[in-house]
Order: structure tokens, then C-alpha cells, then sequence
């Protein structure tokens, strides 16, 4: 290995791993801040928001980008340490380099695939790694002398020497701390959403069902899913599909009890409803297609909001999900809120879409509807609208 070679193949994995840092801190703030929008999220194809927050944006709940950051501060170690090392070890550290660039290869050959051809997003952040193993695989490839049947044996002698050596050993345990450190504090994705807080529904009398959802309800754990509460005392938020029939029976039956309780007490009771269309469309959570027309339907709320039109395309979305195709939700758009430019104004809209989408995906949101009551998780089931009642009453009457 040449120490122009060297040079080259330092500033590619100093690249490397500057992009993989910036992608691990945007993934970060997708987790833990609702709302975020990335900075290279620049429309709904070059979106970076799309890549991390998919299936394929973590390995076993660990964030593509953290193994990427590691993988580059390894190859970074072997290229600083060449110098320093036995002549063997700086004849070898080019060969090693393009083994692991191999490996490296075929997994942002995958990562590249599902992002333009599944996902049908482009990361730019995600690209500037690619382009960095491509290139650190074209050079050390050029630059080594070692035939890779001779490198497992040549590894086992460079591994003797290497553990002798303090200076390695101290890289060593840098590097494998500093690992266990960015995936052991780095917020986990994919764990087991905490279970519904309401128990399911029974014969047992009216009385009975509420006093034991009291009970329960006071010891759920709670969540923090990243949305103020702008000062009420009770934040109830509702991840929603608009093609979904839950949905649709959760607005029948909880939406005039909100209303009523928020007459009650002015102020003190704020509830939103966040878009979580099950359509691949728009929701880079979603594999297969679901509802064919709720990225539209949900774009079509949004455009109707400004002319106070939203609760009415709210309406005939719900009651008319037989019928709703992406066709007729611009129908229908038209007919309610007289507009005619929904194909112009959609790709705009459907990126505010996917904020919420992203702000789904970060609390685990796996189905339709999600209730959060002051962090308390209700999926899975729709529950009866005197629990749901009785849930609010609750959190009101906390001091």
C-alpha cells in the first residue's frame, strides 16, 4: 500500500464517517423530536426521513447509520495504525481494508436497492456513504499485493503481534467502548409497544368495568411521544387512516365525547389528530398496500383546512371508505371545498403528511387507530366510549 493510496483511502473514511454521523444525528432527531424535519428531506423522493425511519433504516433496532459510523472508524483505525506496525502488519493493512470494503460493498449494494427501487427515495446522506465504501473498495482493491487466500493466515500472525502491542490494544478498546457506547445509548427502535392501559372488553357489570379501569389506567406506563401539549392539562392524540373502518367507528364514538368535554372545560383538553395512512405511497412504514386512497385522503383534510372545510371531507371520507378511490377523494374534494388543483398542490402536502408519519413511526405506531391519552397507549382494540370517558375524567382530576 502506497502512502498515496493511503492518503486517499484516509479522506474517503473520514468522509465516510462524517456522513455517517450527520445520518445518525438526523436519525436521532427523527426519534426523539417530534416534528423534526431533516435537512435533506427536500420532497417526498429525496428524503432521507424515508429511508431511516423504514425497516431498512435499523438492523435489529440498531440505526443503519451507527453500524456505518463503526464500520468507517474501524477502517480509519487500520489506515492510522499501518504506519506504526510491523512491516508485515503495513503490507497487510491494504488487503484487510478491501476485505471489509467487500463486505461493505454488498451491503450498500442492498441498502442502495431497497432505497431506489422498494422505498423509490433517495438519501442524500446515505449516497455520500455509498460513494465513499464504493470508492475505499476500488482503491484498496488497487493498492493491495495480498491475494485474499493467503489473508486469513497473514491475520492470525498480525493479531499475535497486534496484542503484544499497548499502542493497539488501547485503539482496540477505544473503538470497541466507544461501539458499545453509540448502540447501548442510542434510542432503540423496534421494541414492543407498551401494551393497551384498558382492559379488553368483558360481561362483567358497567361498575365493575370502570372501577377496574381506574385501577389500571393509574399504573400504565407512559410515553413521551414528542407533541406539546400547549399548556392543557389532558393531550389526546389519534395516529389515523382515513380509509381505515377502526378509524371511522373511533370517530363515530369518541369524537362527540371530546367535544363535549372540551365545552366543559375550556382550555384544558387539547386533541389532534396525526396522519398515519397505511398506503407505501406516502408511509415508508408500510410494505404492502392497505388503503389504496389514504394518502390521498389525507392530503385532502390538509387542503381543506384553510377554507374550514377539513371536518366536512372528514366526514365523507369516513362514511364513504366503500367507495373511496383516489379518484374519488379529488371528487369529493372538489365538490366541498372547490378545489380543482389537488395534483399541483399534492406533492407539497404529502411531505407534511409524512411528518406526522415520521412522529408515528418514532413512538412505534404499528396500526390504526393509536391513541396516546397524556402518553398512555390505546391500540389494538377500540375501547368502549365510557372507559374512554372515564380516561379523560381521570387525567382531569390529576392535581
Amino acid at each position: 500500500m502506497t502512502s498515496r493510496a493511503r492518503t486517499v483511502m484516509i479522506v474517503l473514511a473520514l468522509g465516510g464517517l462524517l456522513a455517517a454521523s450527520a445520518s445518525s444525528w438526523v436519525h436521532l432527531k427523527l426519534l426523539t423530536q417530534a416534528g423534526y424535519v431533516s435537512p435533506c428531506d427536500v420532497n417526498a423522493t429525496v428524503s432521507c426521513t424515508q429511508a431511516y425511519l423504514s425497516p431498512y433504516g435499523s438492523l435489529f433496532g440498531v440505526p443503519v447509520a451507527i453500524l456505518g459510523a463503526i464500520w468507517f472508524a474501524v477502517v480509519l483505525a487500520l489506515l492510522f495504525s499501518a504506519p506504526s506496525g510491523t512491516p508485515a502488519f503495513r503490507e497487510n493493512a491494504g488487503a484487510y481494508v478491501f476485505a471489509l470494503s467487500t463486505i461493505g460493498l454488498a451491503v450498500v449494494l442492498y441498502l442502495g436497492y431497497a432505497s431506489f427501487f422498494i422505498l423509490k427515495a433517495l438519501c442524500l446522506l446515505c449516497v455520500a456513504t455509498y460513494v465513499a465504501v464504493i470508492g475505499l473498495f476500488i482503491v484498496s482493491g488497487a493498492a493491495s499485493s495480498v491475494p485474499m487466500s493467503r489473508l486469513p493466515s497473514r491475520f492470525a500472525r498480525d493479531l499475535r503481534a497486534l496484542v503484544s502491542s499497548p499502542f493497539a490494544i488501547a485503539i482496540a478498546l477505544v473503538l470497541a467502548v466507544g461501539a458499545g457506547l453509540l448502540v447501548g445509548l442510542f434510542p432503540r427502535e423496534g421494541q414492543p409497544a407498551a401494551a393497551a392501559a384498558t382492559p379488553p372488553a368483558s360481561s362483567a357489570a358497567p361498575g365493575q368495568s370502570l372501577a377496574e379501569l381506574e385501577t389500571q389506567w393509574k399504573a400504565a406506563p407512559r410515553e413521551d411521544i414528542g407533541v406539546p401539549s400547549d399548556g392543557a392539562k389532558v393531550l389526546i392524540v389519534k395516529f389515523n387512516d382515513y380509509q381505515c373502518p377502526a378509524c371511522a367507528r373511533a370517530h363515530d364514538m369518541y369524537s362527540p365525547i371530546i367535544k363535549a368535554m372540551q365545552a366543559k372545560h375550556p382550555d384544558k383538553i387539547k386533541s389532534i389528530t396525526m396522519d398515519y395512512p397505511l398506503e407505501p405511497e406516502c408511509n415508508f412504514n408500510v410494505r404492502q398496500e392497505i388503503h389504496p386512497a389514504a394518502c390521498e385522503a389525507a392530503a385532502a383534510v390538509r387542503m381543506a383546512r384553510p377554507l374550514n372545510k377539513s371536518e366536512e371531507i372528514e366526514e365523507w371520507l369516513y362514511h364513504n371508505q366503500g367507495a373511496m378511490t383516489p379518484q374519488t377523494v379529488r371528487a369529493a374534494l372538489q365538490r366541498i371545498a372547490g378545489i380543482t388543483d389537488f395534483d399541483a398542490r399534492y406533492a407539497a402536502i404529502i411531505r407534511d403528511v409524512q411528518r406526522d408519519i415520521a412522529t408515528g413511526g418514532a413512538n412505534r405506531v404499528g396500526s390504526t387507530p393509536t391513541y396516546f391519552i397524556n402518553g398512555v397507549r390505546i391500540a389494538g382494540q377500540l375501547i368502549p366510549a365510557e372507559w374512554f370517558q372515564k380516561a379523560i375524567e381521570l387525567e382531569l382530576a390529576k392535581n
